[in-house]
């Protein structure tokens, strides 16, 4: 148990986490009620917006892989992991801003769902952010 609070420790955590997080893409739809929002809209935008998803739901379960399963190797201070890491948490960073710069409260305000799924989301980027970056900079310095 000690060992998943290390640096190593909580990499492995968060890199499982953005798995679920790619595996939980797959309701996503259903939860956000997209088939009956996205059924009076046009044949393209339907196939974007899933195709975006799928992409997302990639994105995340790939972006988890690497420090599920390579962590000790992301802290080696080698230019390609560092880099990685600086990497994710630029990515995780912008979004965790995003939680605040672009979702309108009245996405979720008044709403005990949303509101749940956006205290959880930012405390999720927080942390996610919060892990990539203390990572870099225990390689940077």
């Amino acid at each position: 148990m000690a060992q998943l609070l290390t640096l190593t420790g909580q990499l492995r955590l968060v890199g499982f986490a953005l798995i679920v997080m790619g595996l939980v893409h797959t309701a996503l739809p259903r939860i956000l009620g997209w088939p009956a929002d996205l059924r009076a809209s046009s044949l393209l935008t339907r196939q974007v917006s899933y195709a975006h998803l799928v992409f997302i739901a990639l994105t995340c379960a790939l972006l988890g892989t690497l420090p599920l399963a390579f962590a000790p190797d992301l802290l080696t201070g080698a230019p390609l992991p560092t880099f990685l890491l600086c990497a994710q948490t630029l990515f995780w960073g912008l979004r965790w801003i995003m939680e605040f710069a672009y979702f309108s409260p009245r996405l979720w305000r008044g709403h005990r769902l949303r509101t749940g799924g956006h205290a959880g989301l930012t405390v999720l980027w927080t942390w996610v952010t919060a892990v990539f970056a203390t990572a870099s900079l225990h390689v940077l310095w």
